[in-house]
């Protein structure tokens, strides 16, 4: 039976999923996470990324993605109960934005690697900048706006590539290295994002980047899928022959180089061009349908489905990317997630289960108390100073505060979500915060929809594993549709979490009073400018 395996290097680990698919026959035959921090401790990450003293600044060691590449495949490998010779196709998704730059000197490298030796020690020194900035990254606001008046203002630059400037997109990167940094631009020669400086690994040769990754980086014309010049002449001169030719997300790269071949007895599988960790969720939840839309509760809070055209939010606050299954998807990113749950839960000194028995003594609507939990600079709404603010919650109180935070982000994505199209009746819940039922309830209630819970949380690892098989079909020209290529696999879970009446009543009452306070507290002025808010404010270094 053909195997396909898919890779999610994501902020905080390496995930590796497979599957096993022949006609009706198909499943998973494993999914198993290699967290950064505890299988690379050498790199001195902390949830995967570097410490810095410099604000907003927030940048991983490229050299530590491309070690674990290999020591996760050689781990995989070793395994005596899966027989890799079916290996037919492998596929990746990367956490979105990150960067990394090369010199002159990878591509050869690339191409010449020694089997014998480990990867990184023969990467070591290929970078023209050691270290790449990622999308927690909140350091190039003046290079956005720079970029934006470049362009014609914010509105001009979301029709153009489908999203405003933000300070975590590729192109304020290259801008603010660029200028800050002019004789390791002079040395880069190609600029990679993290999706394809891993493909390129594997193929042992430069990588295109996929339209959906392509899309979150202000650089790509999202209508016509092509690089602008425009944009790219707005962010840094050279910088047209340093990008990477774009694909298609279904493209075939080449097969598997010698180096892996040799190093794991692997048999030469096809490389599919790798994506984002977003796209890929989206075909990793079985999004091929509009009216559905999945949530995925990790380290930042996304919200997403596919729309029907390249059209962005009047607002400024979403994204249109192009998505893998060839159409378009919309998507609104919150970066208080999971870390926010987790900082609060650690304040008032709980685990999980205490968390959850919070939610499940305090009423719906928490009698009027609303948290705008921005323990970290927001990315949507646009909050450079991070703080807690709070109305009608006292601090001391653990439940109230638990499930104002928790009715705050839910209220928070089924406002910024409204540009995406109606409102949906389903929602797939995935990310490691699904398995918390009194959090699917209060998401079900926010939005007066269904939620059902998808098997398999890793729906990025997933959905890479699901475009390998869909990318090998394709090069075999077969011809196949995407509700078939992920039958048996994201089918959800039985149980059905369905909205009270009672309940989605109150909180269209909270979301009106959640909406204005958010604009009190952002103030007037432009898209991505905060000013003080009301209520009381608790410093989000506390």
């Amino acid at each position: 039976m053909p195997l396909y395996l898919g890779l999610d290097s994501s902020t905080q680990s390496l995930t590796a999923t497979a599957i096993e698919v022949e006609g009706a026959m198909r499943s998973v035959l494993f999914s198993r996470s290699f967290p950064f921090d505890s299988l690379l401790p050498r790199y001195g990450t902390r949830h995967g990324v570097l410490p810095s003293l410099a604000p907003g600044v927030v940048h991983a060691p490229p050299l530590m993605w491309a070690e674990a590449l290999d020591d996760v495949i050689g781990m995989l490998t070793r395994e005596e109960n899966v027989d890799w010779s079916r290996l037919r196709a492998i596929s990746g998704s990367a956490q979105q934005h990150g960067s990394v730059y090369l010199t002159r000197s990878a591509r050869d490298r690339l191409a010449h690697l020694d089997p014998h030796r480990p990867l990184a020690e023969q990467m070591r020194d290929v970078f023209a900048r050691p270290t790449s900035p990622v999308w927690m990254d909140t350091s190039t606001t003046a290079e956005c706006r720079q970029i934006e008046q470049a362009l014609g203002g914010w509105r001009a630059v979301a029709r153009l590539t489908g999203s405003r400037c933000y300070e975590r997109f590729t192109a304020a990167q290259i801008r603010r290295f660029a200028r800050e940094e002019p004789g390791g631009y002079a040395r880069t020669d190609r600029v990679h994002l993290v999706s394809s400086w891993l493909a390129s690994l594997l193929a042992g040769q430069d990588a295109p980047i996929d339209h959906g990754d392509g899309s979150g980086m202000n650089l790509m014309a999202i209508a016509e899928l092509e690089w602008s010049r425009a944009a790219i002449q707005s962010t840094a001169e050279g910088l047209g022959p340093r990008l990477p030719p774009l694909a298609h997300p279904w493209h075939v790269v080449g097969v598997l180089s010698p180096f892996w071949i040799r190093r794991f007895h692997l048999p030469p599988a096809r490389v599919v061009v790798w994506s984002g960790d977003n796209p890929c969720s989206l075909v990793g939840t079985g999004l091929v349908a509009q009216r559905s839309i999945t949530v995925s509760l990790g380290t930042s809070d996304t919200i997403f489905g596919p729309i029907a055209g390249p059209r962005p939010s009047d607002d400024g606050t979403g994204h249109v990317f192009a998505s893998t299954t060839g159409g378009y998807m919309g998507m609104t990113v919150f970066k208080n997630g999971s870390l926010a749950r987790e900082r609060i839960r650690d304040r008032y000194g709980m685990d999980w289960p205490a968390f959850s028995r919070a939610l499940q003594s305090t009423p719906p609507g928490n009698r009027g108390g609303i948290v705008l939990p921005w323990f970290e600079p927001e990315i949507t709404p646009a909050v450079l100073t991070p703080g807690i603010r709070r109305h009608g919650v006292d601090p001391a109180a653990a439940p109230s505060n638990i499930r104002g935070l928790v009715e705050g982000q839910m209220m928070a994505m089924a406002l910024h979500s409204r540009w995406m199209g109606p409102p949906p009746d389903t929602i797939h819940a995935t990310g490691g915060a699904s398995a918390n039922r009194d959090i699917l309830q209060i998401m079900a209630d926010v939005f007066d929809a269904t939620v059902l819970q998808l098997p398999s949380r890793n729906s990025a690892a997933l959905g890479a594993a699901l475009r390998a098989y869909h990318g090998d079909l394709v090069a075999e020209g077969v011809p196949v549709r995407w509700p078939e290529v992920v039958r048996g696999f994201t089918e959800p879970l039985p149980e059905r979490i369905s909205p009270v009446p009672a309940h989605a009543e109150i909180y269209q009452t909270q979301m009106r009073i959640y909406d204005q306070l958010e604009r009190d507290a952002l103030g007037p002025g432009a898209v991505g400018r905060e000013s003080p808010g009301s209520g009381s404010l608790e410093n989000g270094a506390q």
